[in-house]
């Protein structure tokens, strides 16, 4: 008995190591690919952008630097709000400006005489980020900063040694309030007292940020993490690849066309996905001239499909107003637009449907997984399959308005274009829906409502496609 369990037990080994053995491989990676901290930043999606400083009790958008410091006085300054708001919209984050082009510090700055210390806010003692970082901690959102290499009131700006300048100050806020998530940085560049415009030493201003936030994500025009997108309108290109050239770039003047921003580069030597920022209000700083010109929920719902919706997270700007609080009009609004997104992502077609594909990797890369919730599971071909189809089946036919397509990053970005066809059962043949072209991160397409039993999604990919959600959805018009 015990000689035919061994026999048994044997056999049972060899069979799972044959089973194992011979399951494919995973594809290999194609071009460039996300960084551990690009990935975990990509997933964010959402969070909120804050310009705060002086010009908010000057009602300008760009200071000049000549503004008497005390002029910085919000009556009830509350980050709490800020953050608590942020969180019940959804957000995963808030950046705000430590200092705007006008120069000043919103923190205690040893290398400027134009900060909140000059203020009359909280007798000259005040610090707005570590008000900020501090509730932010309590609340998980996650800090980051934008600090403006232009600076109008500094005596150095325009000279060699301002260089220096700036990254004693980036130190003094990369080292001193915790985690950053971003270092946001533009390239804006104009003349110094004398001028003279400064030319940044860029390579200097990262190295500060990677020395003192490894796993910070820089941003500018041209990253090197995460690149601006060519507006401030939240609008992604209809094509955006992840991947772009770099070289011999600067942000700034010297940034690639906007429409090579906009769009990315096929074919690109590095990975420097898109971020999409825009404000929801006309400005970027409070007025009150803009209470009543706040973003309507249908606005913040196109800007959310033209920047999520395109490889591309969404940076949104609400400005606290004079009190040193988000306005209810803006908080309001906010909370409008957390329940359009939830209303037209609330329930997913695909999650009662079945998946099959023209071509399938092996077992461990079935269609099926893409219906699934674990983004590290996915649906892939052999490596020389190039234009492999996708096809979801319902028992009974489905009214959708709504596609969600996620590819597997890690891996690359691989889809050039796809087409979308519904089964139409009185002709008994494929209605073609919808063409796109790049999916990355996430591609959210819609369309006039249509009812029927069968989607069929047809890729064309530079390296064997690499699928991990399908999401289909009726949305609301």
């Amino acid at each position: 008995m015990k000689f035919k369990l061994n026999i048994i037990l044997v056999l049972t080994g060899a069979l799972l190591f044959v089973f194992f053995k011979a399951q494919p491989a995973p594809p290999k990676p194609f071009g460039p690919v996300p960084t551990q901290k690009q990935m975990d930043w990509q997933k964010l999606e959402y969070y909120m952008f804050v310009h705060f400083g002086p010009n908010t009790f000057t009602d300008v958008e760009w200071g000049d630097g000549k503004e008497d410091p005390k002029v910085f006085y919000p009556t009830n300054l509350d980050c709490r709000q800020w953050v608590e708001t942020a969180k019940e919209a959804g957000m995963k984050g808030i950046i705000i400006t430590a200092k705007h082009h006008d120069g000043f510090c919103l923190w205690p700055s040893k290398y400027s005489t134009h900060t909140v210390k000059e203020s009359l806010w909280r007798d000259g003692k005040g610090d707005v980020l570590r008000e900020l970082s501090d509730a932010c901690k309590e609340n998980g959102l996650l800090f980051g900063v934008y600090l403006s290499p232009w600076d109008r009131n500094h005596p150095t700006y325009g000279a060699p040694e301002y260089n220096q300048t700036f990254a004693n100050m980036l130190s003094e806020v990369l080292s001193n309030y915790g985690e950053i998530f971003e270092q946001w940085f533009d390239g804006a560049n104009g003349e110094g007292p004398e001028g003279k415009k400064q030319i940044y030493d860029w390579p200097l201003f990262n190295k500060i940020v990677r020395t003192n936030q490894p796993h910070a994500v820089i941003f500018s025009d041209i990253g090197p993490d995460v690149r601006w997108m060519g507006n401030e309108k939240g609008i992604a290109g209809e094509t955006n690849w992840s991947t772009v050239n770099v070289e011999g770039f600067t942000p700034g003047e010297g940034a690639p066309a906007s429409g090579v921003l906009n769009s990315g580069e096929r074919g690109g030597k590095v990975w420097v996905p898109a971020e999409a920022d825009v404000s929801i209000r006309p400005g970027w700083f409070y007025s009150a001239s803009t209470d009543d010109k706040v973003k309507p929920v249908e606005n913040l719902m196109e800007i959310y499909y033209t920047s999520v919706g395109r490889n591309s997270n969404l940076l949104l700007n609400v400005p606290p107003d004079r009190t040193g609080r988000i306005h209810p009009n803006d908080s309001t609004r906010l909370m409008e637009f957390r329940r359009a997104r939830e209303a037209a992502f609330s329930k997913n077609l695909a999650a009662g449907a079945t998946a099959k594909a023209s071509q399938t990797r092996g077992r461990k890369f079935a269609a099926k997984n893409v219906l699934n919730e674990n983004y590290d599971s996915y649906w892939t071909t052999k490596d020389d399959v190039l234009t492999p189809y996708l096809d979801i089946d319902w028992k009974q036919a489905q009214t959708f308005s709504c596609l969600l397509l996620q590819e597997y990053i890690p891996l690359g970005q691989r889809v050039s274009s796809f087409n979308v066809n519904y089964w139409d059962e009185k002709t008994g043949s494929w209605v073609e829906l919808i063409r796109a072209t790049t999916i990355g991160y996430k591609r959210i397409l819609r369309f006039p409502a249509v009812t029927s039993q069968k989607l069929r999604i047809e890729f064309t990919a530079l390296a064997c496609p690499v699928i991990n959600t399908v999401g289909i959805y009726h949305s609301p018009e």
